[in-house]
Order: C-alpha cells, then sequence, then structure tokens
C-alpha cells in the first residue's frame, strides 16, 4: 500500500495514525473561539486542525432547508443560507488563522467547499486538500482539486462502492495518486449500529489506498475500534462546550474527551505491534516461572531407565521442557536423581 505525505507526516500502514481535529464550523465566526480551538487541538497532541472555507452564496439557494440533525441543533426558523452565512471565515480569517497554526506547530487544513474556495487555500499553501463527502460525486470539483498537485483526502460518507471507484477514477484520471479515503457516515450524531466500520477494509482491499475514519459518532470508542481495524487517518469534531449554538457542537468533543482520544488512540497503535507472534522481553522472564519443566517424581537410582512414572511436570521452566519428554525415556541415568530434581540432559547418557 502506498503512503501519503502530508506535511512533515508519512501517512500509511504501519505509521501513526494521522488525528485531524474537526473544527469545522465551531468557531461559530468568532475568531477568539477559533485560536482557543487550535490550543485545545495543539495541547490534545493533534496533528492538524481543520476548517472549512465557502461562502454561503455557492453552497445554497436562499431557500434550501436545513438537514434534520441541523434543525435538531439550531431550529427551523432559518434556513440552511442563513445557517451558513453566519459561519463563514473572511480571507483575512483564514490567513490569521493560517498564521496561528503556524506558530503553534500544528498543521492547518480546510475542506473548500467550491473551486474559488479551493483556489484560495492552494494560494495559502495548504499542504493538503480534504473533500467533503457531499462533493464526492461533483466530478469537476475533484477534477480541479486533483489538478493541484497535492493530496487529496476524500471523505466518503453517503456513498456506493461504485461512487467511490468514479471518484478514484477523476482524481487519478486528472494526475492524483496520492490519495486518503475515510469512511464516514453522514449524520450528526451516527448511531455505532449504522457506521460499518469493515467498509474501511472493503476500500482499502479495492483501492490500495490509506483509508480512515471521518468519526461522527459521540464519544470516542468507534474511532478507537477504527484504529484498531487499520485505519491510517482519524477525524473527529471537537468544540469548546457541546451546550453552545451551531449545528454541529452536539456530535463533538469537548477539550478533555479529545485529549483523552488522542492519548487512547496512542495506545492503541502502540499495541498493534508488528504482528510477529514472538514472546516479549517481559514475556520470556514471566516464562521462567510460569512454564513447567521436567521433574523427578521420585528418587531415580543411576543406571535407571528413565519411564514415564519417573517424571512430573512442575514449575519453573527453567530445566528440559515438556514438549521434550518423549525424547528423552528410554535413556539410562548417570548418576542418582533426587526427587523434586529438575531434570537435565547431563544426567543421562547420549541418545
Amino acid at each position: 500500500m502506498q503512503h501519503v505525505q502530508i506535511g512533515d507526516k508519512l501517512i500509511g500502514a504501519g505509521l501513526p495514525v494521522f488525528v485531524i481535529a474537526e473544527i469545522g464550523v465551531n468557531h461559530n465566526g468568532d475568531l477568539a473561539m477559533a485560536r482557543s480551538l487550535i490550543d485545545v487541538a495543539v495541547e490534545s497532541g493533534a496533528d492538524a486542525v481543520k476548517f472549512q472555507t465557502f461562502q454561503a452564496d455557492r453552497i445554497a439557494t436562499a431557500e434550501a432547508p436545513k438537514a434534520d440533525y441541523q434543525i435538531q441543533a439550531t431550529g427551523s426558523a432559518e434556513t440552511q443560507f442563513d445557517m451558513l452565512r453566519k459561519l463563514e471565515l473572511s480571507a483575512d480569517a483564514h490567513r490569521e488563522l493560517q498564521a496561528y497554526c503556524h506558530h503553534r506547530d500544528i498543521t492547518f487544513l480546510s475542506t473548500p467547499f467550491d473551486e474559488e474556495a479551493a483556489d484560495f487555500l492552494d494560494e495559502l499553501g495548504v499542504p493538503a486538500f480534504k473533500i467533503s463527502s457531499g462533493d464526492v460525486t461533483n466530478s469537476p470539483l475533484l477534477q480541479h482539486i486533483a489538478r493541484k498537485g497535492k493530496p487529496v483526502i476524500l471523505s466518503t460518507g453517503m456513498s456506493t462502492i461504485e461512487e467511490v471507484i468514479e471518484a478514484i477514477s477523476v482524481l487519478r484520471s486528472s494526475g492524483r495518486e496520492d490519495v486518503i479515503l475515510l469512511h464516514c457516515v453522514s449524520n450528526y450524531p451516527a448511531s455505532p449500529e449504522e457506521v460499518n466500520l469493515r467498509a474501511m477494509q472493503t476500500m482499502r482491499s479495492a483501492f490500495d489506498v490509506p483509508v480512515g475514519f471521518s468519526d461522527h459518532t459521540q464519544g470516542i470508542e468507534i474511532a478507537l475500534a477504527a484504529v484498531a481495524l487499520g485505519a491510517c487517518v482519524i477525524e473527529k469534531h471537537f468544540t469548546l462546550d457541546r451546550n453552545l449554538p451551531g449545528p454541529d457542537h452536539r456530535a463533538s468533543l469537548e477539550p478533555a474527551e479529545l485529549k483523552t482520544l488522542l492519548r487512547s488512540i496512542r495506545k492503541v497503535e502502540s499495541a498493534l505491534g508488528n504482528g510477529k507472534k514472538v514472546p516479549t522481553a517481559s514475556e520470556l522472564e514471566t516464562a521462567k516461572v510460569a512454564r513447567r519443566s521436567l521433574v523427578a517424581a521420585r528418587d531415580i537410582p543411576a543406571g535407571s531407565l528413565l519411564k514415564r512414572d519417573m517424571i512430573t511436570l512442575k514449575r519453573p521452566g527453567t530445566g528440559l521442557s515438556p514438549a521434550g519428554m518423549d525424547n528423552l525415556l528410554g535413556r539410562r541415568t548417570l548418576k542418582n536423581i533426587a526427587r523434586g530434581s529438575l531434570l537435565n540432559l547431563d544426567m543421562f547418557e547420549p541418545d
């Protein structure tokens, strides 16, 4: 499987999980809040933060309805257009936040929702493009972004495998081979029963690219399960307070939870190991006391032919292994062996 370089991080199988702390629109249009969110991401140990780059009039018509989860979070009095308008970040705000990320030594990413937004982010020098699930079938945007010459992270919520095949084809035919796919369920919050984490394995086999998980479930358990199943990237929304107004706060982690997620991801990935079934150094010490050895079951005079009833199997495991007992039976003893002694080859005639 290929690896993908984003900034100074190499992403792929066997490498540390690349964690994207998704701010999205949880800044509520407030730059001070956005900077505080960046601080939280840095303190948690995330590799990147991600915003969203859009203008409402390029995304939605004036009458476009809200999604059900948006209505539940923000009510139905305003349209989707009105809600998005409040959450836009200006060009200057992007520049300021990118500079702040550079100052805090965390990667700045943002999802462009149209070609103009992609052009702007390219001018800013983002190291990669994140494409939202809603644009998996937006071939013109995929082509436009692919031609920028930068890695692409593509979320695949709401998609069939056939749609993902087509999206990958569009990206590759436009010169983009360094692609990361994120499995995703586009509901906020998504229920664990909907998540179907095994779809990550399906896409990894189908496309031979790094695959991760953009997690919209509540809590951290499902993200950790994704890491255990081999996710190379984890993306997770976070907020300063789940009770803040806005469409995505309810499905987001709070600061302490984000720190716990990062700490837990690093524990899980360290536990995955290299796949070789060998004892650890600490187990070798444990084996000395936990395994059994061949032990004299009674006093055995010199010159005796060793029989099964002369042997018992007891700890510690520092003597001859029970696995070799059959090779020892029938051999003649060279010396008297006291009951309870650990047997060793020097006690017997050579085979």
